[in-house]
């Protein structure tokens, strides 16, 4: 059990470290996350080798790790995670696998990632509307912008959803869809609004750091340098500096924040579950 605890407290006090690095720059240094990787499993390592020779506890750190690295690249090529956010999220596989069973740890990684999803989502809907309330101009000009240039895709959708909701009377499970279906459009625009109206920020190229994302292609001399998921490279920073003063950039939403609450919530689980065993 104490084991378990140091990788736990370990475990916290990088995500404490990379939340607050996140929230005052929209990054996280990939020395936290790769340090969090070699000093777990080096842990890992050095206890088995000194607690009889049973390197279990080791492999099943390697296996964490081997799986979040699977997962983390999938959140990032699906375009849900920024790269710091995929690094860190690899990082917490070295940590917790907090079981000596792999079946065990596969309980942990679902629960884990359940309230990771929870967490997320009810995190991501606070942030924009906290956005939106502090833009709320800007923000419902954009609704209404963007409601107009689709009306004739939205107001189809919209009644079908109105028509599968009538068939609800019959269907409670049809009610439901038929909401969801006529909200649906509502909460595409309220996104796409709070994304174009709340998190384009025009800044000096002298605050351009690797990872910034381009709100829009930008041509230096010859070259293009285009607008990607990948973000701004520092070669690409050189050049814009040299032909630019100022640059708009998409800012993303600062989300290590969730990695924190939820392993706080996994830590609470954790430890309900072993004292009712």
């Amino acid at each position: 059990m104490n084991e378990v605890i140091f990788l736990l407290a370990i475990g916290l006090i990088w995500i404490i470290f990379a939340s607050i690095q996140d929230l005052r720059s929209r990054e996280v240094a990939n020395w936290l996350s790769f340090s969090l990787i070699i000093f777990a499993l080096g842990f890992r390592f050095f206890y088995s080798l000194f607690s009889g020779g049973d390197f279990n506890f080791f492999y099943q750190g390697l296996i964490g790790l081997g799986i979040f690295f699977v997962l983390g690249n999938l959140l990032y090529y699906g375009r849900m995670f920024a790269g710091g956010d995929a690094k860190l999220m690899i990082a917490l596989g070295a940590i917790l696998p907090l079981s000596n069973s792999l079946f065990g740890n596969f309980r942990i990684f679902f629960v884990f990632f359940l309230i990771f999803l929870f967490a997320g989502m009810f995190y991501s809907l606070t942030w924009s509307l906290v956005l939106a309330l502090r833009n709320a101009r800007a923000f419902r000009k954009e609704f209404f912008k963007i409601f107009v240039k689709n009306k004739k895709i939205l107001y189809p959708v919209m009644i079908f959803g109105l028509i599968i909701m009538l068939f609800g009377f019959a269907n409670t499970l049809l009610f439901y869809f038929g909401t969801l279906f006529f909200l649906f459009p509502y909460l595409y625009i309220y996104a796409k609004a709070v994304d174009e109206a709340c998190m384009v920020k025009k800044i000096k190229v002298s605050e351009l750091t690797e990872g910034d994302w381009l709100y829009k292609d930008v041509k230096v001399g010859r070259k293009l340098i285009k607008a990607s998921w990948n973000g701004l490279s520092k070669e690409d920073i050189k050049r814009i500096k040299k032909k630019h003063r100022s640059i708009v950039i998409r800012q993303g939403v600062p989300f290590v924040p969730v990695f924190l609450i939820s392993f706080l919530i996994l830590i609470g689980y954790y430890f309900r579950i072993s004292l009712n065993l």
